[in-house]
């Protein structure tokens, strides 16, 4: 992880949240889109009481699914895995539940990245 100290306490904050959410290294950037992700976003929002960060994981790889946004959900399900969010059973039953609310072209596409992000996952 890395080190923000040297940053206003909401940008720190949420640059820490999103190396938490994520689980890779971030690093500081600039513009209004980026301050809206890391001060709102993630030092607020994702720091909310009320909601598990499983909860949250649910809810955004079932929205990323049913609305076909495959981009994000390439950095959501590794993320979840390796967090401990979601093992390999949650994710493989994620797919079979949401091939049925946010069709099946739509599952069929998370089942490959959840096979392909497990098989990446494990030992060989």
């Amino acid at each position: 992880m890395s080190t923000f100290d040297d940053l206003p306490e909401q940008r720190r904050r949420g640059l820490e949240r999103m190396e938490e959410v994520y689980g890779f290294d971030m690093t500081d950037g600039s513009g209004d889109f980026f301050r809206y992700t890391a001060d709102h976003l993630f030092a607020d929002i994702w720091n909310r009481p009320g909601l598990t960060d499983r909860d949250r994981r649910l809810l955004l790889i079932g929205l990323l699914t049913g609305t076909g946004a495959h981009d994000v959900l390439t950095i959501q399900v590794p993320a979840a895995l390796s967090s401990g969010d979601l093992d390999e059973e949650a994710l493989r039953e994620l797919v079979i539940f949401l091939c049925h609310y946010a069709g099946w072209p739509n599952g069929a596409r998370l089942n490959s990245l959840v096979e392909d992000t497990i098989a990446r996952a494990s030992p060989e």
